[in-house]
């Protein structure tokens, strides 16, 4: 399994504001600069799946695996022989509010998937993050 993290503390931001951002999928295209859009298919919660269409990439399917308020969510996209998890969690302590999130790859093919797609993504975290904080701070 392959797997990279990327993670940032910020002062100013409450978990709840990154919660509110995050679960709001179908406006993830106005603060994901490389998303052309997203659409959510249910709740935002486990079992509930989202189409994702990157900038410059073929839509795929999504599966919200694990949802918990205020903390974070794990999501899955399936690859033929190969699963991508992104774990994105936010912890407030001591007057801070640390996001972290993880892109793992595993399978017989997660190789090919990691130079394919994976690799990408996780060279967009600290963007990503930084877009995030940013949408969040606006998020009251």
């Amino acid at each position: 399994m392959w797997s990279k993290s990327y993670s940032k503390k910020v002062k100013g931001i409450k978990a709840s504001q990154v919660w509110k951002v995050w679960s709001n999928v179908d406006e993830w295209h106005t603060w994901q600069k490389d998303t052309d859009y997203a659409k959510l298919d249910g709740p935002f919660q486990a079992g509930s799946t989202f189409i994702l269409k990157p900038k410059g990439g073929p839509k795929v399917r999504i599966e919200i695996v694990e949802a918990h308020e205020n903390q974070g969510f794990v999501d899955l996209t399936r690859f033929p022989l190969a699963r991508m998890y992104g774990s994105h969690q936010f912890v407030e302590k001591n007057g801070e509010l640390e996001m972290t999130t993880t892109m793992s790859v595993e399978g017989p093919l997660a190789f090919l998937w990691r130079k394919i797609v994976a690799e990408d993504v996780a060279n967009g975290l600290e963007a990503q993050t930084e877009w995030l904080i940013q949408k969040a701070a606006n998020a009251k």
